[in-house]
């Protein structure tokens, strides 16, 4: 009676486990292909080069979306590395780097509650001037 119940529990447990396998490989491949059309499409691929770099037009993006905090105490007191830093990277060239400054941190009202994507649009907006 005994080996009869074990029988009995190990085909019952097979059969469970054969019937969760399938429901878990399904689940599984909808995973994995849910992931790979999202990794495909959003990945960022596009704001790398070949080599591994950040290519140049998306670096002041990134360094917006990564540094906004700090970028926004410097545009607050009309200097930093931070905004030094993103003048070089929108072209300001360091003999206009004051008048840059000055432009932004006139403008820092209007950023305080911008997300990246606006913060960046008005950075650059301000920059203009002072590219060459």
């Amino acid at each position: 009676m005994q080996n009869r119940l074990q029988c009995l529990a190990v085909v019952g447990a097979s059969l469970v486990l054969g019937l969760t396998g399938c429901t878990i490989k399904s689940t599984v491949k909808e995973i994995t292909d849910t992931t790979s059309n999202i990794t495909g499409t959003t990945s960022g691929a596009a704001w790398w080069s070949e080599d591994g770099q950040l290519k140049p037009d998306f670096k002041a993006t990134a360094f917006v979306t990564f540094n906004q905090s700090n970028l926004q105490q410097d545009l607050a007191a009309g200097r930093g590395e931070y905004l030094a830093s993103m003048g070089r990277l929108l072209g300001v060239s360091a003999d206009r780097e004051p008048a840059f400054f000055s432009a932004v941190q006139a403008s820092y009202t209007k950023t305080v509650d911008q997300s990246p994507g606006g913060l960046l649009a008005l950075l650059r907006e301000t920059s203009k001037p002072f590219v060459h």
